[in-house]
């Protein structure tokens, strides 16, 4: 029994000294690299061979069976095993491991310090991993406070700076004034004086959304045809993107021209105008000899402020907001989200830049201002026509009884006065700027162009929409547009 307690004490004596030992090397070596940094820092492969021979050097001489040894016998061990590492390492680490021997000759040096150091390391350790963790913490924090600012400020600036960039851009042409010429046209036209000749087929480019709107520009087709004039309406993708129309108007002025041998006046409403005049800025060396001039009419040239802050990168929910246009314009009415970003101040931009219009096309531009009166904001003037789903009908004529398919179009009472009057009125409280509801006046004028600016207060649906309640002292949208394509007949003399 007394055996049993003396092994189990030597064992317990051996395994103490061990680890104390093995400590001592980690902080001599820690130290020891700390003040000769400056000085051996070339030799740092030299250090990490000196702690990995230290290392297996006590794992290779760590005995099976524990016996009892002094300090004194410790220490001329270490001595020892440091004389046989200085032959093992180079000739420049000689010096280093020295210098651990004459420092660090005893064991009774540390044994009294080397918990304290070692708790003081693992303390500094952590203090600074905590306020390393803090401080990325508050970067964290700090920065979505500024991406937070960033938004709202460049949600509340929205497109101040950008309406009406294209007036300001230098080596912009100017524009020339034909209000007056326009209403002498007008009144005569009011008076039976219809001028428009027939040498000429006109073509008439519905803008965004007319695929929904069946009656768009139908009225106007049929007062031109009543005075025997060759007039169309391009039927084209109304949600496609501005390219694509142009490339289809492209083909379409191709077919007319080809077909009847005279050269086509367009007249482009909204998006339509802005198709048509990407149409003659991309192909224009193919449409030179076929197009006599464009007028546009409450089209946004320039973009629109309502597209851009819609789809404005970098603002307040503005992933929501085109999750909402990419779910109406794609998913129910199966058109394509580049016609909304088209109209863009970004992407106008970078279109007018690459694709310029042709200086010898006559232009004509057209704007208008809607009326925010409290009496437009609370009515419904406007009508619109939906078509209901077909029916199989059975038809007696005789013997044989056919099913017929019948349809009948409806009008459908819509506040498009009063939307267009209040999307009016935010913008003109918001950048103080004068509209029809959708495009700034500022915007809608072609440089280079002649411009009519109405005093009449008309929105931007006007053009498309009959009213339901017929002013007969005003002129209608016929009468406009009649008057526009004559303007521009003389423009093109």
């Amino acid at each position: 029994m007394e055996d049993l307690f003396a092994h189990l004490l030597a064992l317990t004596s051996y395994i103490s000294r061990q680890f104390i030992r093995f400590v001592e090397d980690l902080v001599s070596r820690d130290v020891y690299i700390c003040s000769q940094d400056a000085r051996v820092s070339s030799s740092g492969q030299c250090f990490r061979y000196l702690g990995s021979s230290i290392s297996q050097s006590i794992l290779h001489n760590c005995p099976t069976v524990p016996k009892p040894s002094n300090a004194g016998g410790s220490l001329q061990a270490r001595e020892r095993r440091v004389s046989d590492l200085k032959e093992q390492l180079p000739v420049n680490c000689s010096e280093v491991v020295e210098t651990c021997q004459s420092r660090w000759s005893g064991p009774f040096l540390f044994q009294g310090f080397i918990l304290p150091i070692f708790g003081l390391r693992l303390a500094w350790r952590l203090a600074i991993t905590c306020w390393k963790s803090f401080f990325l913490h508050i970067r964290h924090v700090q920065i979505r406070v500024c991406s937070f600012i960033s938004r709202v400020q460049r949600t509340l600036h929205g497109s101040s700076s950008e309406i009406g960039w294209l007036q300001r851009a230098p080596g912009v042409p100017h524009v020339k004034d034909g209000t007056t010429r326009f209403m002498e046209l007008l009144d005569g036209i009011r008076n039976g004086e219809h001028t428009l000749p027939n040498s000429f087929v006109y073509l008439l480019i519905p803008g965004l959304f007319s695929n929904h709107s069946p009656l768009y520009f139908v009225s106007t087709k049929r007062f031109f045809s009543k005075m025997g004039l060759a007039c169309h309406i391009a039927k084209i993708h109304s949600e496609a993107s501005v390219e694509h129309n142009a490339w289809e108007l492209k083909q379409y002025i191709e077919e007319l021209y080809w077909g009847s041998g005279k050269r086509i006046l367009l007249l482009g409403h909204s998006k339509g105008g802005v198709d048509a005049a990407a149409a003659l800025s991309i192909y224009w060396s193919a449409l030179e000899d076929k197009v006599a001039g464009l007028a546009l009419v409450q089209s946004p040239y320039g973009g629109t402020p309502i597209a851009s802050d819609i789809l404005r990168e970098g603002q307040i929910a503005d992933k929501e907001a085109r999750r909402i246009m990419e779910l109406l314009i794609c998913t129910l009415i199966k058109g394509d989200i580049r016609a909304l970003e088209d109209l863009t101040y970004e992407k106008r931009k970078e279109f007018i830049m690459k694709h310029k219009l042709p200086e010898q096309v006559p232009l004509v531009s057209f704007h208008s201002e809607a009326s925010v009166a409290p009496g437009v904001l609370a009515m419904m003037s406007h009508i619109g026509h939906a078509e209901l789903p077909w029916f199989p009908f059975a038809s007696f004529g005789g013997e044989e009884s056919n099913c017929v398919p019948m349809s009948h179009k409806v009008p459908v009472l819509i506040p498009l006065a009063a939307a267009m009057a209040v999307s009016a009125l935010h913008l003109q409280l918001r950048y103080g700027e004068k509209s029809d509801g959708l495009v700034t006046r500022s915007d809608a004028e072609v440089p280079g162009s002649v411009v009519v600016r109405p005093e009449r207060k008309l929105n931007h649906a006007w053009m498309v929409y009959s009213s339901q309640k017929k002013d007969p002292y005003e002129p209608d949208a016929r009468e406009v547009c009649e008057a526009l394509l004559t303007l521009l007949v003389e423009i093109g003399k």
